[in-house]
């Protein structure tokens, strides 16, 4: 995939983030905005698998497992916050490790806790 390619996914599915704030607002649980965010990306043609799981190696032995909220088209992690006030570094943490371990390239992390929609891309 070119970097153009994988800029216009994340602008989409950044687009359908803005739209579920936009209707819906902050104070839900996580849950509520990842299961509307499902019927966006669905709704953009997107394809996605909720709950992913990937397995965490050293030394090319499974030490463990985690799962990410939404993967976009096989190729962009996608957490999910509803953190209301400033978002701690750790969740930017939590994300680039879910990005090497499954040895995915680009993550999103959206918060929808607050009055606008925050947004953080990530690449490793």
């Amino acid at each position: 995939m070119i970097e153009y390619e994988k800029d216009t996914l994340t602008q989409t599915i950044i687009g359908c983030c803005y739209q579920v704030h936009n209707q819906l607002g902050p104070g839900f649980l996580e849950k509520i905005y990842v299961n509307a965010l499902k019927i966006k990306l669905q709704q953009a043609g997107l394809s996605y698998l909720a709950e992913k799981e990937f397995n965490v190696t050293f030394e090319n032995v499974i030490i463990g497992k985690f799962r990410c909220d939404l993967f976009v088209e096989n190729k962009v992690i996608v957490e999910l916050k509803s953190v209301t006030g400033y978002q701690p570094k750790l969740f930017q943490s939590q994300l680039i490790s879910y990005l090497k371990a499954s040895k995915i390239k680009t993550g999103l992390l959206i918060n929808f806790g607050n009055t606008s929609c925050e947004v953080k891309r990530l690449s490793v």
